[in-house]
């Protein structure tokens, strides 16, 4: 039975969890790496990041570069003398640092490898209207997301479930596989395979202008770019009530196929309904907000908004 000395590397909320249930099974963790401290909000206050904010409450080292390939940390990395490196939501790595450990560099990806590699899997397995997704252990190599498959877990996307909540399932999934990982790398009883040869769908990051919704699309596609941005980055578009537009977000919505002679994008609305015409049908919004205002459900936009023709998205 090997002794494990893990460096745990990753930074938002998703790596918190796997970070936990390393802790619960009593792994020896090292060192963390995260993020530098950045300001965020309106008040510009400094930020750290979910991983760091965890990390000190278990006392656990600390170590945010700014430069991965810097000799003073590449120094401070190798004083922790890890054998093994857990990564989890991060960054692309130098080979002076994935090559070190004796035991190597894993990453936790939220896709079945091949498909979905990048920085987004989880939102664009949805907005593709995928019905399955999983998540993947595998060693870093050169490339991004391409090297050596540890293990893989399966799970299905329900047909309303919205990337928050496949979000958090896989975490709860993935803290299973990634301990699962760390104990076959301990007993030494691992066998990894060559990820399969063939072109996969591919999760680049998201912007500002993949979150617009081109309502001349189909319902399906509008519906499962609603879901898939959901609560973050969220889908948008812009809307036109009267001689003024302002920008919309939808967090929630249904799909109604109804065959009508509606204008494409014309906004229709009732005393607790709020519907956008689409080819095929309606999306029917059941939470949003507007620039300037917060989030809130379409009832109470509706008792509050002064609707003017003409009324439509665009």
């Amino acid at each position: 039975m090997r002794d494990i000395r893990i460096v745990f590397m990753g930074t938002p909320e998703f790596a918190v969890s796997i970070l936990k249930k390393i802790l619960d099974k009593e792994y020896n963790v090292v060192g963390v790496i995260t993020a530098p401290d950045k300001p965020a909000g309106r008040g510009r206050k400094v930020h750290q990041s979910a991983v760091k904010k965890f990390a000190l409450e278990h006392h656990l080292k600390v170590l945010q570069p700014t430069n991965l390939k810097s000799e003073n940390f590449l120094a401070e990395l190798k004083e922790l003398n890890a054998n093994l490196q857990v990564v989890v939501a991060f960054r692309m790595l130098p080979k002076s640092v994935w090559n070190m450990p004796k035991y190597g560099t894993f990453n936790l990806h939220a896709s079945l490898l091949p498909e979905y590699r990048g920085a987004a899997p989880i939102n664009w397995a949805i907005i593709n209207g995928e019905t399955k997704t999983g998540v993947t252990t595998f060693f870093i190599d050169e490339k991004i997301d391409t090297g050596e498959i540890i293990l893989q877990k399966k799970c299905n996307i329900l047909a309303d479930e919205t990337a928050g909540e496949l979000h958090d399932e896989l975490m709860h999934i993935g803290s299973k596989l990634v301990v699962k990982t760390i104990k076959k790398i301990k007993k030494n009883t691992l066998k990894t395979k060559p990820q399969p040869k063939r072109t996969p769908k591919h999760a680049p990051k998201i912007f500002k202008e993949t979150c617009k919704i081109d309502w001349n699309d189909t319902l399906n596609n509008i519906y499962n770019k609603v879901r898939g941005l959901s609560p973050y980055p969220v889908a948008w578009t812009t809307l036109y009530n009267g001689e003024h537009k302002t920008e919309l977000k939808i967090y929630k919505a249904r799909k109604v196929k109804e065959t009508h002679q509606f204008k494409i994008g014309s906004v229709h609305h009732s005393k607790n309904e709020l519907k956008i015409a689409v080819k095929e049908g309606f999306l029917v919004i059941d939470e949003l907000q507007i620039s300037g205002k917060r989030k809130m459900d379409v009832k109470s936009f509706l008792n509050g908004y002064q609707f003017k023709d003409p009324f439509y998205v665009l």
